[in-house]
């Protein structure tokens, strides 16, 4: 269970993050480093953190052409990452690259990111994609399994869509993830980790409800006791 549940390290130094990973201890086994921590601290946050027993999702959100792409993905590799983000809109050209290059390292995975979270229908008309959120995840998704990519990232609100249609070994990363009661952020498709793994979600991305907690390690205890409920009714029930 606790391995479904990614703490964001959305952090502006090395310290900062390294604090909460120290609160958390050894219940949190899984962290995202993104673009603000890797650019702050650098590339040995997360080795630091592969060395400490943890798994990392290393959040890049590449757009590149796929020469490029497939040597961050390499990069990735090298230091440890397990999971990685590759734009779907790069097209398949670049998706492939990235899925040959993280084949040279057996525990990486390439997720494809299909529509961020803080987009709406309206953002995606803005920038000339005619669909609504929901078709153009799909589509990307389909592109994505087509080539080859392990899952993908989507809000918990496309969860369901997404288990339906993809193979059903895929990953389905949703950030966007809020507490029960908590308030919105800048999330536009947001939802409780609860609602994201009952639709059909292997994973939840989780940040601030967390990070930015009274009592961090109370908060996670919180969230990994809700799973444990879905999870539950979700098990396979022995016959009588």
């Amino acid at each position: 269970m606790d391995s479904r549940i990614i703490v964001s390290l959305d952090f502006p130094t090395a310290a900062s993050a390294a604090d909460l990973v120290t609160q958390l201890g050894p219940a949190a086994t899984f962290y995202k480093v993104g673009l603000q921590l890797l650019t702050a601290a650098g590339p040995s946050v997360v080795r630091e953190l592969v060395d400490a027993g943890k798994r990392v999702f290393l959040d890049l959100k590449l757009l590149e052409i796929p020469s490029s792409v497939a040597a961050a993905v390499s990069a990735a590799g090298h230091i440890g990452a397990s999971m990685v983000t590759v734009h779907a809109s790069g097209g398949s050209a670049v998706l492939r690259s990235a899925v040959e290059a993280a084949s040279r390292y057996p525990e990486l995975k390439v997720l494809a990111l299909t529509v961020i979270t803080s987009m709406g229908d309206e953002d995606l008309h803005e920038v000339g994609v005619a669909s609504t959120v929901p078709e153009q995840v799909l589509r990307l998704a389909r592109l994505a399994a087509a080539a080859g990519c392990h899952g993908v990232v989507a809000s918990p609100l496309e969860a369901r869509l997404l288990r339906e249609t993809l193979p059903p070994d895929a990953l389905v990363v949703t950030p966007g993830i809020q507490l029960a009661g908590n308030s919105k952020s800048d999330h536009a498709r947001s939802a409780t980790a609860a609602q994201a793994i009952d639709a059909g979600a292997t994973h939840v991305v989780v940040g601030r409800p967390i990070s930015r907690a009274s009592n961090p390690a109370g908060a996670f205890a919180a969230l990994r006791a809700e799973l444990a409920v879905v999870l539950s009714a979700q098990a396979p029930k022995s016959p009588d």
